[in-house]
């Protein structure tokens, strides 16, 4: 016996005390609550709170005033402001675009290497906009690749250094989001749907538009996830849309914050308005999906079938596709390579075509190289705290009896998903700074810990939505029979639903890692002085124009992140018992 405990009137051992505790009682709710609120609610909520009261924080003279949001709809915040909403609205008009058919012919045709597509979607998901952005760069820009190896360029280089090249980076790195939601929905019309409409003379375009309007749901859904993603980028606006000088919002923000004096109150205007941007599309979807019903599935849905094209046909449809990641992925991935080799990059004095590693040499025997090594580590903690964190969320909200509080988490969680990082950034930047934090023993600006905990409320909420559906596979009943045979309630949990999720808790770390790796707006913001995390120590030779070993920089971190997948799964593959594997392999993931 570990120790005793007077409850009630009568003695427990420490371990039955804890064993009363269940996930999903009092306790967790109280610890998500705690959690959320110090990670997301109270930095977020004094951050905007103070665009109106700004006495409230010490920031001025009055208790309520407009002026925040006045000085954000005037000048270059306002062309910032308004230039980030219209492409936000031709980036998800045209990942749309593209994504509708490239769901369609890798889920319902037999285009070539079908099963290859789906993979290249998840390598360009993983990619961050500021590299993609930085791979077109190398290429377009002067002295850049393409004159190096005598290349005209010229009738591009107007193209892609303005709003054109913004709105191209943004459709195609927001694709995957709307990819993988449509591919979803187009195996899920049934095949008596189309056999319904041919039967009464109706023709491929009558089929494609019952397809697009059971699919609306899908579609509305993919228009407001690729419209928040890239009104609150700050990948591309930090680098190609400033270069481009084509102002947008979330670089403005991070420039009201990052002048001196600091000026919170019109970074508070443009995150709010940020925030609502991003919040009314789900506003709008949620309401038109409510004034009708497309349900399509049922015990009687037939799987649809699969189109044959002809050679030619397949060969035109292979063609689309590989030209979208031609685009997305090979290009600037080219350009990075390509560039980081080359002898004095971005010197226009120089033009030297011979093919050299000394930008490497010189990343290695400096410190350099250190940012990665910070990365990884930062990188290794927050994802395990995200997992751990995020699997007790997700079992709250797939208990049998929902309370309102559990119903308030989702709906939290939900609009944190929404959330510019930008603006989360903001908030614990200005939250705490204030002299109160001091006051309270609250030393945590500028450190370590804080820009962990940055890390981990971007992270949470989309990682705690891909562990509900794996947990809510689990019955009760498992757990139960564990505990009649001796097996407390956290032991039953690691014995029988480790095993069960085992693969997808290592994928939902992998893809917190490399997210973490990558983050650009979070660290920005946040990282120490004289502590660089990767991505800003990219960032901040491109700003001193040492091009080339920035961009020798960006290969070794997008290699890293590579390498660290497939060491990561084939560990899993080799150490986990075989029983694991083949358990896990029937949880969904989606």
């Amino acid at each position: 016996m570990i120790g005793t405990a007077r409850v009630g009137g009568r003695k427990y051992a420490y371990h039955r005390v804890f064993s009363k505790i269940k996930i999903g009682s009092w306790a967790p709710p109280v610890f998500v609550i705690a959690i959320l609120t110090i990670l997301i609610g109270l930095p977020i909520g004094a951050f905007i709170l103070q665009a109106i009261s700004p006495r409230l924080f010490g920031q001025g003279s009055s208790y309520f005033t407009l002026a925040s949001f006045g000085s954000v709809l005037k000048g270059i915040t306002f062309r910032a402001f308004a230039d980030s909403l219209i492409v936000s609205i031709l980036s998800s008009i045209i990942t749309l675009v593209l994504a509708f058919p490239c769901a369609w012919l890798v889920n319902r045709t037999n285009i070539y290497f079908r099963r290859l597509w789906p993979i290249l979607m998840w390598a360009l998901l993983l990619i961050p906009t500021y590299m993609t952005a930085d791979g077109w760069q190398y290429l377009f820009e002067p002295s850049g690749v393409l004159q190096r190896l005598r290349i005209p360029h010229s009738f591009v280089y107007g193209i892609i250094f303005s709003p054109v090249g913004v709105i191209l980076v943004l459709s195609l790195s927001a694709l995957p989001f709307s990819f993988f939601v449509l591919s979803s929905s187009v195996n899920g019309v049934g095949q008596e749907l189309e056999d319904a409409i041919r039967l009464f003379g109706g023709r491929s375009f009558q089929v494609f538009k019952m397809l697009f309007l059971i699919m609306m749901p899908a579609i509305l859904s993919s228009l407001a996830i690729t419209f928040a993603e890239s009104m609150s980028d700050f990948g591309v606006a930090s680098t190609l849309a400033f270069y481009s000088h084509f102002p947008m919002a979330t670089f403005q923000l991070f420039n009201s914050i990052n002048n001196f004096p600091p000026n919170f109150g019109t970074a508070a205007g443009i995150g709010a308005l940020l925030m609502l941007c991003a919040v009314i599309p789900i506003f709008v979807q949620s309401r038109a999906l409510k004034s009708r019903s497309y349900a399509t599935l049922s015990g009687r849905t037939v799987r649809p079938k699969r189109v044959y094209f002809k050679r030619s046909t397949r060969i035109f449809a292979t063609g689309f596709l590989a030209t979208v990641f031609l685009f997305g992925i090979a290009i600037p991935v080219f350009g990075a390579i390509v560039a980081s080799m080359l002898p004095s990059f971005g010197n226009g004095t120089s033009l030297k075509l011979n093919f050299t590693f000394a930008n490497y040499t010189h990343l290695f025997k400096g410190s350099y190289i250190n940012p990665v090594f910070l990365s990884g580590k930062l990188s290794f903690i927050t994802a395990g705290i995200t997992v751990i964190m995020g699997v007790i969320m997700a079992r709250l909200l797939v208990t049998k009896r929902r309370s309102k509080i559990s119903k308030g988490v989702d709906l939290a969680l939900l609009g944190s998903m929404a959330l510019p990082g930008i603006v989360l950034a903001a908030g614990y930047i200005f939250s705490f700074n204030l002299p109160i934090t001091a006051k309270l023993g609250i030393d945590l600006y500028e450190t370590i810990p804080l820009l962990i905990m940055g890390y981990i409320a971007t992270a949470l909420p989309s990682q705690t939505r891909l562990l509900v559906a794996p947990i809510s596979q689990f019955k009760d009943s498992m757990i139960e029979s564990s505990k009649v045979h001796g097996n407390g309630n956290f032991r039953s949990w690691i014995k029988i639903g480790f095993p069960l999720m085992s693969k997808t808790l290592m994928w939902a770390w992998v893809l917190t890692f490399v997210k973490t790796f990558t983050e650009l707006p979070v660290s920005q913001i946040l990282y120490p002085p004289g502590q660089e995390p990767i991505s800003v120590a990219i960032s901040n030779l491109l700003s001193g124009y040492h091009y080339d070993l920035a961009t020798a920089l960006t290969v070794i971190s997008l290699v890293e992140v590579l390498l660290f997948i497939v060491i990561v799964t084939v560990t899993y593959s080799l150490l986990t018992p075989k029983g694991w594997r083949r358990i896990s392999n029937t949880a969904k993931t989606t």
